[in-house]
């Protein structure tokens, strides 16, 4: 009895951490409200999430396709970061207005700027839909059939909760799919920039700064939602009014000091908490190493071409941004899980695990191949992974071959056509045609990423497991790698504006001509190839391992029972609290919990590109007029760290204090913790948090646009 009370003990110590954990606001009242109340905070579980009344839940969406937003005033005015709302920056931006180098502010309601296909979505409700999931399954199903009904009962209860009705609903699984949950949304259409500032301020620091601490950028853009005049959503209309939200979060301008409890209330994207050693191995020594490497030479090539000229800068700026952002963050995992010694630590949780459930005959029986099985089947992924890796992220970093495969569907159903069948093609052909001259393409760029990428495949793939179109074409061109892409960029109509406006010009015409075009049969083929070999069978290790997850999620459940565990997250609103810390990343070094403004002129003054800030705000750090916006001591802050567990999608995030008030908002973590999507530390692992009052500073005194603060309650 004694060593099954250590082993608990142990299990617990290493499962469950300070400040760890993304949690469901709707159980926050039977699983956290306490510890949050031992940490300082000072409101209920019902002002977080509630069903019957406001609740922050109502001030909290999801922002574009993967970002969160927050309601700062009773107009619909809503803030989050300037990262999240680069695209649609960049989509409004020119080379005569460029909004992304000189920043925009609506000074009235006319110039606020609609953001086609920009959305913002809240959640209604959430519900424990696990046991109607679940309806109908019969023990003697096999796990195929067991998955064909889940999603039949599925598609059932989705429909039922948006009948009648202009919400939406969707269900995701929990626990590697030990329970379900059923979401009701609200999605609003209608949105339009309200304020940016311009790049160099919105993303000082650059990728010279990206993912590390300390920081000094005002990530931050704010938009507004418009509704029809029943407070509905509603596709753009100049008829439409602005948005009058359930609750709004008050701004507090007090300030934090560390220790003062802080949470971060958003949608985080994704995190692998529960994953063996296999899969840590894998993630470590192979898959981060290969995708680091692979961007680090697309990088490398977009950023050479974009100093050239504007235009390529504003071609690329956003698709270097995108590819950039997880190359950091894989090279900042990697570091922080051999700093945390990740491997060694999941496999003493396992022998841990399987020696607390040793004590059951029954229990012993059930998880005793539960690890070899583990081992078995990643030691088979591994080599799928690889090609799989080298496809997304080497031969698919190739614009014009991501571009051209896209046809297969208009050469299908142009078939059909012609033979007289029932087909979909003006549709397709509508929807894969690109404006002429190509917009965000440079032919000459794409070239050299796919020179360097090609030289890198054939360097690391055996010719065996290549697609038979790209053998035979390194076979003609004597594996001459520079040869074949100049064959490819030369020959093909489907990546030269000239060609292209030809072929577009007439395409059904000639489409029997463009089908035997050299980039498409080789980017069809590598498509194809990839479709029918390595992916089925990615996809069917996957569900080997999702299922073994599942039994293993349900064991540490069941079994340790003085552990609450949290669901991974997976882009569903999840509350997560902490507090304001600073930490030592190494040894001899420790960090402040805070940047000011002086920060940010100190690094302007090296000269680095990244580091460049416009005249204006030097004269008014100069002038030292920051207003309500210093601390006690006067000093401007930019930036916090706090203990918040947050990951990719926590992006714009309200930040709020014990008192239910917007402090800052979220929009990284440091280079270490980036490998909390995996293992949580607790000693350096740290969101990074705009203060509030620097961004109101912006606002206010940098862009000229205090009246925005008259619609905002500022709590002094």
């Amino acid at each position: 009895m004694k060593n099954r009370i250590i082993i608990l003990f142990t299990l617990v110590s290493l499962f469950a951490k300070a400040d760890e954990g993304m949690w469901m606001p709707q159980l926050i009242q039977a699983l956290n409200i306490s510890d949050m109340k031992k940490n300082g905070f000072k409101l209920t579980a019902e002002q977080i999430y509630s069903i019957n009344k406001a609740s922050m839940k109502d001030a909290v969406a999801i922002f574009g396709g993967g970002c969160t937003a927050e309601v700062i005033s009773t107009k619909g005015l809503i803030l989050t970061n300037h990262h999240c709302g680069f695209s649609s920056i960049a989509g409004l931006s020119t080379v005569q207005n460029d909004y992304l180098k000189n920043g925009y502010w609506a000074m009235k309601a006319e110039e606020e700027l609609p953001c086609p296909g920009l959305t913002v979505t809240f959640i209604k409700r959430i519900d424990d839909v696990t046991t109607k999931v679940f309806e109908n399954i019969k023990p003697t199903f096999s796990e195929i059939q067991k998955d064909s009904a889940i999603q039949a009962n599925i598609k059932v209860l989705e429909a039922l909760a948006k009948k009648d009705s202009h919400f939406d609903a969707f269900i995701r699984p929990f626990y590697y799919g030990n329970e379900y949950y059923l979401f009701v949304i609200e999605t609003f259409k209608d949105i339009r920039l309200v304020g940016t500032p311009p790049e160099s301020i919105g993303k000082f620091g650059g990728e010279t700064d990206n993912w590390v601490w300390p920081r000094h950028n005002a990530d931050f853009s704010m938009f507004r939602i418009y509704s029809n005049k029943e407070n509905k959503p509603a596709d753009f209309n100049n008829g439409n009014i602005p948005y009058v939200p359930i609750h709004s979060f008050p701004i507090s301008l007090k300030g934090i000091e560390k220790g003062d409890f802080t949470m971060v209330y958003g949608f985080p994207g994704k995190t692998q908490e529960y994953l063996t050693s296999y899969a840590v191995d894998l993630l470590i020594n192979q898959q981060d190493p290969i995708r680091v490497g692979l961007r680090e030479k697309r990088l490398n090539i977009l950023d050479a071409d974009m100093k050239k000229n504007d235009t390529i800068r504003l071609m690329y700026t956003a698709k270097y941004a995108g590819v950039a952002n997880y190359y950091k963050k894989w090279s900042g995992e990697m570091i922080g899980l051999e700093k945390s010694d990740a491997i060694n630590k999941k496999k003493k949780q396992e022998a841990e695990f399987l020696t607390l459930v040793s004590a059951d005959p029954k229990k012993a029986e059930l998880y005793k191949n539960l690890f070899i099985e583990f081992k078995r089947t990643y030691t088979e992924y591994a080599p799928l992974s690889k090609q799989f890796d080298y496809f997304t992220e080497c031969l698919w970093g190739v614009e014009a071959f991501k571009f051209s495969s896209a046809f297969i569907n208009v050469f299908s159903e142009l078939k059909l056509k012609q033979q007289g069948k029932e087909n979909k093609f003006d549709a397709v052909y509508k929807a894969t045609k690109p404006a002429i001259p190509f917009k965000n393409f440079n032919k000459e760029t794409d070239r050299k990423i796919c020179k360097a990428m090609l030289e890198t495949y054939v360097a690391n793939i055996d010719r065996e497991f290549m697609p038979r179109f790209l053998d035979s074409l390194l076979t003609v061109h004597n594996g001459n790698v520079i040869a074949l892409t100049d064959f490819l960029y030369n020959n093909s109509s489907f990546v030269d504006n000239e060609k292209a406006k030809a072929m577009f010009s007439d395409f059904e015409k000639n489409a029997a001509l463009y089908e035997r075009d050299p980039m498409y049969l080789l980017a069809s083929s590598i498509l194809v190839h990839y479709q029918k070999t390595v992916i089925p069978q990615i996809g069917y290790y996957d569900r080997q391992i999702n299922e073994l997850q599942k039994v293993y999620m349900k064991g540490l459940i069941e079994n340790v029972k003085t552990k609450k565990f949290y669901p991974d997250a997976n882009s569903t609103l999840r509350v997560s609290f902490g507090k304001v810390a600073d930490y030592q990343p190494r040894d001899g070094v420790a960090y402040l919990h805070y940047t000011t403004i002086d920060g940010m002129v100190d690094k302007n003054k090296t000269g680095l590109e990244d580091f460049y800030v416009k005249p204006r705000l030097i004269e008014l750090f100069e002038k030292k007029d920051f207003g309500q916006y210093a601390d006690k001591n006067g000093k401007l802050r930019i930036a916090f760290t706090g203990s918040n567990h947050t990951t990719g999608g926590n992006s714009g995030s309200p930040v709020i204090n014990a008192n239910g008030e917007l402090i800052g908002t979220n929009f990284d973590r440091n280079w270490e913790g980036t490998m909390s999507d995996v293992m949580y530390n607790g000693d350096f692992c740290r969101n990074i948090v705009l203060d509030v009052r620097f961004t109101l500073w912006i606002v206010d005194k940098y862009a000229g646009a205090g009246y925005l603060l008259n619609e905002m309650k500022l709590i002094k």
